[in-house]
């Protein structure tokens, strides 16, 4: 998912996802091909979840985030139907967008994200959820899909204690959330 997440980012890529893959892996793909590729969106923080996926976009080009969306989501759907030999939707119903109106939100809501992992009780250290972007804010991984450095001033250390400081609260509103009737 991570490699479509980077993949349709791009608007119009020259090959089909499947060959990209294939090239990646036999190490016969240049990643600079994409990078000539414009961009749909930009990319600011990601987590995968086993029932979903948090992504902060920035839109780069009209209806850039739409046709990102559709292009990940429609792929993904074909190559779960084909490896779980299955037919039919995959994903409940259109995408869910907020529009973020500064920076304070748009750090604010960066927390949310990474936190996932360790409120719906998947891992005890939010370092330990390897499929989202936690680490590329640490500074751990240096060949990260984000481009948080554009629109966010972060300096890791601080970055863990702001994220740390909540990890038990946002646990708390989430246990309280499953409590409520709809």
């Amino acid at each position: 998912m991570i490699e479509m997440i980077k993949f349709y980012s791009y608007e119009k890529p020259s090959v089909k996802f499947s060959t990209y893959q294939n090239l990646l892996e036999k190490g016969e793909w240049n990643t600079e091909n994409l990078s000539k590729k414009e961009s749909l969106v930009s990319i600011l923080a990601y987590c995968l979840m086993p029932t979903h996926i948090h992504l902060v976009l920035v839109q780069l080009k009209e209806r850039g985030i739409s046709i990102f969306m559709k292009n990940l989501l429609d792929s993904y759907t074909r190559y779960f139907n084909v490896k779980n030999e299955r037919k039919g939707p995959l994903w409940q119903g259109r995408f869910r967008n907020v529009l973020v109106k500064g920076d304070e939100q748009l750090l604010h809501l960066t927390r949310y994200i990474h936190l996932n992992p360790t409120s719906e009780n998947l891992v005890q250290d939010i370092e330990e959820w390897p499929f989202s972007s936690y680490r590329e804010y640490l500074g751990y991984r240096k060949k990260g899909i984000c481009n948080f450095g554009s629109y966010l001033n972060i300096d890791p250390e601080d970055y863990k204690i702001f994220v740390e400081e909540r990890r038990d609260y946002q646990k708390q509103l989430e246990e309280i959330k499953h409590l409520l009737l709809e």
